[in-house]
């Protein structure tokens, strides 16, 4: 059983001028939806792939033009704002900005958390959070109860169970489309890769340009191929230094000589995409920007656990708490935060056109998402997480906007 949001419901959704008023507290319906069905990462492989005549996928983003060999290059934490500010860094990057989603020259949405697990997972099942299951950085497990790390898989957890559906790269093997994937050795047998960018062939090779001409070569392999490729430094540096950080510009430097790398060599009939999971803010350590639960008696009354991260979080309370944890956090954060509970949340199309039933415990009593330049940390429980420069999650453009470049040969 799924859970669909009331068909009447208002949205809001990533359009200029949602962010210029200031609510207090913030209407749930006022934050800016996910464009899932049309503009998300979710809706990139199903599109390429229809165009590729894989049976069951529909092309969500109609202004790309179908392809016989179709690569995308995911760039991790490489936001639309982000890449649009940097344009002396980023010049072949920049150079592609028109040709954006079909030469629209505009960008596509992450989707709800925009974090790199439920971003992954959605690009490569073509499904948007509430129906692949990976809803956030961390959420609680309804079988166990405890905190399950969807990025490091920490507990482990049976993948085929947390995440049934298929890939769209099984999908497109078992139709004959060459599919591969060109990444770090690493990821070669973990189980995010497993549920979300498993099917056909799997390249592990070390450095970018390795990456870039095996991406290539793999393209060329066959007549109709699918092939994904990823870089995850560009996030890392976000993370530890921010990004207005010299490591940060070296690393937009370093990635932009890459795409244009793999550019050169695309073989004849090929399309090359490149896009990211999210974006990033930077986040001041300062009282007033950063909030620590663990050191808050208001934010922590009738909590049993706090998932997510710090500007997507899911709050699991104790048993009869719900509505007085929804109250208090809507009263203490609602004038920075879209707070809203499990089911408004839904309603309101966060994860989804629905839920599915196996999710539905998986996401919050109450889900706080940051609209302003805040942080909600747990220095106790997340001291790692809490020290980080650059953070994501949240549906604001700076987090939700990423790019869809385009080279076609």
């Amino acid at each position: 059983m799924a859970h669909p949001p009331p068909a009447a419901h208002d949205r809001g959704h990533l359009t200029p001028g949602v962010w210029d008023t200031h609510p207090e507290p913030l209407p749930v319906g006022s934050a800016p939806v996910p464009a899932y069905g049309t503009g998300s990462l979710a809706d990139l492989l199903p599109t390429l792939a229809a165009g590729l005549g894989v049976p069951g996928m529909t092309a969500g983003i109609g202004e790309l033009t179908p392809a016989d060999r179709n690569c995308v290059f995911l760039i991790d934490g490489l936001g639309w704002e982000q890449l649009k500010a940097h344009p002396e860094e980023a010049p072949f990057l920049t150079s592609l900005l028109s040709a954006s989603r079909g030469g629209t020259g505009r960008p596509i949405t992450a989707g709800y958390p925009a974090t790199t697990a439920t971003s992954l997972a959605s690009v490569g099942t073509g499904l948007p959070p509430g129906a692949h299951g990976l809803p956030g950085y961390t959420v609680r497990d309804p079988d166990t109860g405890e905190l399950m790390n969807q990025l490091r898989w920490q507990p482990w957890t049976p993948p085929g169970a947390w995440q049934p559906y298929p890939t769209v790269f099984e999908l497109a093997h078992r139709a004959g489309v060459h599919a591969a994937q060109v990444s770090s050795p690493t990821f070669a047998n973990t189980p995010l890769t497993k549920v979300a960018l498993s099917g056909g062939t799997f390249q592990g090779r070390l450095s970018g340009e390795d990456r870039m001409d095996a991406a290539a070569e793999q393209l060329a392999a066959a007549d109709r191929a699918l092939v994904y490729t990823y870089y995850a430094e560009v996030d890392g540096a976000g993370h530890r230094f921010g990004v207005d950080s010299d490591t940060w510009r070296g690393q937009l430097m370093y990635v932009d000589r890459l795409v244009q790398r793999l550019a050169e060599q695309l073989p004849p009939r090929s399309a090359l995409y490149v896009t990211a999971d999210h974006g990033m803010v930077d986040i001041p350590f300062d009282e007033t920007h950063r909030i620590d639960f663990d050191e808050d008696w208001e934010l922590k009354a009738g909590v049993a656990l706090l998932g997510g991260e710090g500007r997507a979080r899911h709050v699991y309370a104790v048993p009869g708490a719900a509505g007085d944890v929804l109250a208090c956090w809507r009263e203490v954060l609602g004038e920075q935060f879209w707070v809203a509970s499990r089911d408004e949340a839904i309603a309101a199309g966060w994860f989804g056109p629905e839920v599915d039933e196996r999710v539905y415990h998986r996401l919050g009593d109450v889900i706080a998402a940051a609209r302003d330049d805040v942080l909600l940390i747990a220095s106790e429980r997340e001291p790692r997480e809490s020290a980080m420069v650059g953070n994501h999650g949240s549906m604001t453009p700076a987090e939700q906007l990423v790019p869809l470049l385009e080279v076609r040969s």
